[in-house]
């Protein structure tokens, strides 16, 4: 097999032949991430034998640790989105804000939906609710998709149980729960300065008026749902019930003995599969009310969305399995060890890079970690803040190889001129935000030693 600078040349040429054959060929990921693992396996040359085993023990090891919490996610996001819990959230943080600060409400209700939701299902499901605002409030259109846009590209980015952030976890074999308390740390200041700073600077713009059928249907929809939808806190503590097992078992197991029953029953119950099992359980007993469809419609409608999104994580992990298995990434980390390069700038350098030639945030943050996770433990980094470095490399760079940037443009009826001076130039914003942020608790964690870290 290939040794040494060789290993550089070959992870180069892998990147680029996935890239290529993802935006110049039109190529689905899941397709291109095995076609690449195949292609890379015979440019270090790896013995014949070993390409395909190498291949599905990746995909196998990937989906074993996330696939059935990744089909529960989106199993949960479907019954608050169906129950319309998702709007009584965002109503209920404009309710609480006002007017004047309604783009910080629009900002935290879209990193919040997104969590759970699709940052484009969320997006599109707050889209008539945004429009409503923009006309109450006599302010431009363009200050609340920017806080929209970035708010849900936030948590879709760095919270679990979104595939991404998800994926990061486990292949960076990093603690669950420590991951989610960090991330939000770093979220929320991302989001205040991406999408309501910097939104800021369309205060000038146009007043948005509802001055076309569809306009008004949209405001009249976000209104009239108002009557069937659940309250407020009964929303928000349905969203935040699985997070708050993970986090709860995560403290109990650190002030308690080791091996009491208490522990015990707090890892199982603290486990990311049981918690999410036991968070959509309970969402659909509160929630089921509020259904126009059965829950076996929500499950299948969960089951055709999971598909092609285990499929291409499962095939991101392939291909890290390929590049570990060659040495390539033992070899990056060491050379950019001895450039002096931590491993948190590592991580957010190669996510970024692989966000904006590619598009994908999902398979941005599931090929780098691939990569970066196995060899991490050796640097003495953080699993965790090296993770979500690798998660907020991933926020921003939006370009329109992005199939966000389209929804962006198309549900916000916006420009991609506009589009680009809102999600994408927020949303990086928001990237660099959190990335800093992480740095902050690197440094921290070198002076005091930061709990979980």
């Amino acid at each position: 097999m290939i040794t040494g600078y060789g290993l550089l040349v070959v992870f180069a040429l892998s990147i680029l032949i996935l890239l290529v054959s993802i935006i110049k060929f039109r190529l689905n990921p899941f397709i291109a991430l095995l076609l690449t693992s195949i292609l890379t396996g015979f440019l270090v040359q790896m013995p014949i034998g070993d390409i395909s085993s190498t291949i599905s023990t990746g995909f196998g090891n990937t989906l074993g640790s996330i696939g059935i919490v990744i089909g529960l996610g989106i199993v949960f996001g479907n019954i608050l989105s169906e129950s319309n819990a998702t709007k009584s959230i965002a109503n209920g943080l404009l309710s609480k804000t006002g007017d004047n600060h309604a783009a910080i409400a629009v900002t935290t209700a879209g990193f919040l939906i997104s969590i759970p939701v699709y940052m484009d299902a969320a997006f599109v499901i707050m889209m008539p609710i945004v429009k409503y605002i923009a006309d109450r409030t006599k302010k431009s259109l363009m200050i609340f998709i920017c806080a929209l846009g970035v708010g849900t590209i936030v948590g879709h980015a760095m919270v679990i149980p979104t595939p991404g952030p998800l994926s990061v976890a486990a292949n960076m074999s990093a603690d669950v729960g420590a991951f989610i308390f960090y991330s939000i740390i770093c979220a929320f200041p991302a989001i205040l300065v991406g999408g309501w700073l910097y939104g800021k600077r369309f205060n000038k713009a146009e007043a948005f008026k509802l001055d076309n059928v569809e306009d008004e249907i949209a405001a009249t929809i976000a209104v009239d749902e108002e009557k069937n939808m659940p309250s407020f806190g009964l929303s928000m503590f349905t969203l935040l019930f699985p997070i708050c097992i993970i986090l709860l078992s995560n403290i109990l197991k650190a002030v308690l003995p080791e091996g009491s029953l208490v522990v015990s029953i707090a890892s199982f119950l603290g486990d990311k599969n049981i918690a999410l099992l036991i968070g959509s359980v309970v969402a659909f007993l509160l929630l089921h009310n509020y259904f126009e469809k059965s829950f076996s419609e929500v499950v299948v409608e969960a089951a055709d969305s999971a598909g092609l999104i285990l499929l291409i994580t499962g095939a991101g992990g392939a291909f890290g399995s390929v590049i570990n298995a060659s040495g390539i990434g033992d070899f990056l980390v060491a050379t950019m060890s001895n450039l002096s390069v931590p491993a948190v700038v590592l991580g957010f350098i190669l996510s970024a890079l692989l966000r904006v030639s590619q598009g994908s945030t999902t398979v941005a943050l599931v090929t780098t970690s691939s990569i970066l996770g196995p060899a991490i433990v050796s640097t003495g980094a953080s699993p965790v803040l090296v993770g979500l470095a690798i998660c907020a490399g991933g926020v921003g760079l939006s370009l329109p190889n992005d199939s966000g940037f389209w929804v962006l443009s198309r549900f916000g009826g916006i420009s991609v001129k506009d589009t680009l001076n809102s999600w994408t130039i927020g949303g990086t914003l928001a990237g660099f935000t959190a990335f800093i942020v992480v740095l902050i608790l690197s440094i921290l964690n070198n002076l005091v030693g930061l709990p979980g870290l």
